[in-house]
């Protein structure tokens, strides 16, 4: 078939190498409109755009959806992943086969903009991919192909996305095999739908008040975006990941720190959080133990 794809961020590019040596014909390639970014605000390529640019494939930057109509008369169909923009259905209607989209869960659970980073910070057991073929509609449409793995209770979204977009090939490659031999695809069940919001800064900063799983589950969900944050000395403190603590005796209020010759403790409701990673306010990130060195924190000082 002829295919296009689109997408922006680096979890699309796994799907891009198989499509660029597979028998399919990778056509062309639609991006998102670069934004500013950084403290300059310098407008910079997005990764599908970069991978475009590195193996010579066409890549077109949409900037609303209007913008698909002139560039899809020869496709068969197009392949979306993490791309951002919802799509009217006369624009899905044009190639001959629709548009199919790779969702991050395993549908109807989490629908919407950030399907992992909810599943990690909800303590779902098992994380998931769908491909189905795209609606009008927030990930309504129906379904060509599921699966679903064990989370690791220590996976952040980073690697959660990274191992994800890896198993997700494998999905759309059998998907496009249904679509070849006329396999329609199911319907979505209408019973266990969830959604999942983009996550906010303001949901970033850490409250101590809570247990110990949660803040952990939510340092875990939000990295690498927006990334949990806390307060120490009125500075703003990132922090990037942690553990539970199982070992030490020490008794914490929540916020509390405790250093010991090698981590950092911090009291929850209900137990300790060994932090490993941290970024302290203009500086890049460090393990939490030279963090503490550098502060020499007190006996019985509080982040929060």
């Amino acid at each position: 078939m002829r295919i296009a794809l689109a997408g922006t961020p680096q979890i699309a590019v796994p799907t891009l190498e198989w499509l660029l040596t597979s028998k399919h014909e990778l056509v062309r390639v639609f991006t998102t409109s670069a934004k500013p970014s950084g403290r300059g605000g310098q407008i910079g390529k997005s990764d599908v755009a970069l991978w475009c640019q590195e193996n010579t494939v066409e890549c077109i930057e949409i900037a609303k959806a209007e913008d698909f109509q002139r560039n899809l008369d020869d496709i068969d169909c197009v392949v979306v992943i993490a791309f951002g923009i919802l799509l009217p259905q006369y624009i899905l209607d044009l190639p001959r086969h629709g548009f199919i989209n790779l969702h991050f869960s395993e549908l109807p659970r989490w629908r919407g903009a950030a399907p992992v980073q909810r599943a990690i910070e909800h303590g779902d057991t098992h994380l998931g991919i769908t491909v189905f073929a795209l609606d009008a509609g927030m990930d309504t449409g129906p379904i060509y192909r599921r699966a679903s793995f064990e989370r690791n209770p220590q996976i952040r979204t980073s690697e959660a996305l990274s191992y994800l977009s890896a198993e997700g090939v494998t999905l759309i490659q059998d998907s496009l095999v249904d679509i070849s031999a006329g396999v329609s695809p199911i319907t979505q069940d209408s019973a266990g739908v969830s959604v999942a919001s983009k996550i906010g800064k303001d949901e970033a900063l850490l409250d101590w008040s809570l247990s110990a799983d949660v803040i952990h589950r939510k340092i875990l969900a939000f990295y690498p975006n927006p990334i949990a944050r806390t307060l120490f000395r009125g500075d703003l403190l990132k922090v990037t990941n942690a553990v539970l603590s199982t070992t030490c005796e020490e008794k914490l209020k929540p916020g509390e720190l405790y250093i010991s010759k090698s981590a950092v403790l911090v009291g929850t409701s209900d137990g300790l959080l060994e932090i490993l990673t941290v970024i302290p306010q203009g500086k890049n990130e460090m393990k939490a133990a030279d963090w503490a060195r550098g502060a020499r924190i007190n006996p019985g000082e509080y982040i929060g």
